[in-house]
């Protein structure tokens, strides 16, 4: 297996991981099982590579007037969409359980793919 492919896996694995600390240390975020967190980290990725920039494009006026902070707005609202019942499994019950987890789905995640990326070369 290649570098890229084992720190692809890691990535991966490492934002799952911290969806389930996130359902675990936040009351208003739940999950019934592994596999609906992969879902979500699947849908999240989706969301984050493909419609994110979309919604960017149109929107920088307001993402350079806030100074990126549309773009964290955007996280809170994929976390809500989510969390209301697209994804089996998966509930955000409040507003504020979606700004935090999303603030520890981004700190967590990062974190553990740099504690796991192969840095071999």
């Amino acid at each position: 297996m290649t570098t890229a492919v084992r720190n692809w896996v890691a990535q991966w694995v490492s934002s799952i991981f911290a969806l389930y600390i996130i359902t675990k240390v936040i009351p208003g975020i739940q999950a019934k099982d592994i596999a609906s967190m992969a879902m979500v980290v699947v849908a999240l990725a989706f969301a984050n590579s493909f419609i994110r920039p979309i919604i960017l494009f149109f929107a920088w006026p307001i993402n350079c007037m806030t100074f990126g902070l549309f773009g964290f707005a955007l996280n809170i609202v994929f976390f809500l969409i989510l969390g209301s019942g697209v994804i089996a499994g998966f509930h955000v019950l409040t507003p504020q359980a979606a700004v935090i987890g999303s603030l520890l789905m981004g700190a967590l995640s990062g974190v553990f793919s740099f504690i796991l990326q192969d840095r071999s070369r």
